[in-house]
């Protein structure tokens, strides 16, 4: 599985906004849209405020691929992040925009939101497995975005 580089994850985490696109079944690159940001250990990490009936988070479920920009731009899978690391999300969540107040932040951290929890991967040809090893997803073709 391919992963981040220490330059890319610095730069990610470090942005206050990232773009996302997610690519519709017919293989056609959605608008972007502007979302928050987390990271996690080596991993970076994305909610949706309104849950998983938001319009955004439905466009990742279609193909689990898509783009993003934050500093860097990157073709990535979409991974529904596992229960287990809601509580370092939110965390994550609440200390990097924390000076935006409850107002922006509660959203972020809500079961809604916590239920929409998405694990961007850079995309590769191999495999994606989650901490047990199971098979989440196979990558297809370079989606061969243009960069933002």
């Amino acid at each position: 599985m391919t992963t981040w580089t220490s330059d890319e994850l610095s730069k990610i985490a470090a942005a206050e906004e990232l773009e996302i696109a997610s690519v519709r079944r017919g293989g056609t690159v959605r608008n972007p849209v502007t979302i928050w940001v987390v990271r996690h250990a080596d991993d970076l990490y994305v909610r949706s405020a309104y849950g998983r009936a938001a319009t955004w988070f439905r466009g990742t479920q279609d193909r689990h691929e898509g783009h993003i920009h934050a500093g860097v731009a990157k073709d990535v899978l979409f991974i529904e992040a596992e229960d287990e690391i809601n509580d370092d999300i939110d965390a994550a969540y609440r200390t990097k925009y924390h000076r935006y107040g409850a107002r922006f932040v509660n959203p972020m951290v809500s079961p809604e939101a916590r239920a929409a929890t998405i694990k961007l991967v850079p995309r590769s040809t191999s495999r994606v497995t989650d901490s047990r090893g199971r098979v989440l997803y196979y990558a297809r073709r370079p989606l061969g975005f243009r960069q933002c």
